[in-house]
């Protein structure tokens, strides 16, 4: 059996990663108790360096982690563990604890990224915000963008206008996504929904809600 390499101190560093998206979630450490601990109960638990004691991810907030995978690096001395999360991940309250961009030469905005953005001009409404303005209005305005926007890639589509088409159909989803912050619906529970229907190729009819 491999055995990790703990540093003076007893502890090795634990990268979590959302074991969904790949997001970056927070960087804890382990000692040998807490390693044993998270892989027999399958959750999160860490020591902490400043009250130098165990806990475990969740205890107080409900906020679990559970685990679904835990690899070494090739030293031996640092691990990466991918999560099943309860809510959001940091302390404050956000879904990762890394937030503050210092430096990115090539940004990609990507579904994931672009839906925390909009969520925090939820939580944190901002002056001149067209976002923030949306969620002011309430969703009866933001179904009416919604429907607007579909509109628009309809036409974009009839008059076979690429460029077009692609400009209305970020405009469609970009509101989209300010729909499903508004419900508290996750990315996740949409992708989850497309992988459960298996298929691309067979429309299936949905039945009437009860």
């Amino acid at each position: 059996m491999t055995e990790l390499k703990f540093d003076e101190q007893g502890l090795i560093p634990v990268i979590v990663q959302d074991a969904e998206t790949n997001e970056v979630l927070t960087l804890a450490y382990m000692n040998q108790e807490s390693y044993e601990l998270t892989l027999k109960d399958q959750l999160m638990t860490f020591y902490s360096r400043s009250r130098k004691e165990l806990w475990r991810k969740g205890e107080t907030s409900g906020n679990y982690q559970h685990l679904v995978s835990l690899k070494l690096d090739c030293d031996q001395d640092a691990l990466v563990a991918k999560v099943k999360k309860e809510g959001p991940a940091c302390h404050t309250g956000a879904e990762s604890c890394f937030n503050d961009v210092l430096y990115d030469k090539d940004e990609q905005a990507t579904i994931d990224a672009l839906y925390e953005l909009v969520k925090g001009r939820k939580e944190v409404p901002q002056e001149g915000s067209y976002t923030s303005y949306l969620f002011e209005k309430g969703i009866e305005k933001i179904l009416k963008k919604v429907g607007e926007e579909s509109t628009e890639v309809v036409i974009g589509a009839m008059k076979e206008d690429r460029s077009e088409t692609v400009f209305e159909i970020s405009d469609l989803v970009y509101h989209v996504l300010v729909l499903m912050v508004e419900m508290g619906i996750d990315v996740t529970e949409v992708r989850q929904e497309l992988a459960n229907r298996h298929v691309v190729d067979k429309k299936v009819k949905q039945e009437p809600m009860q």
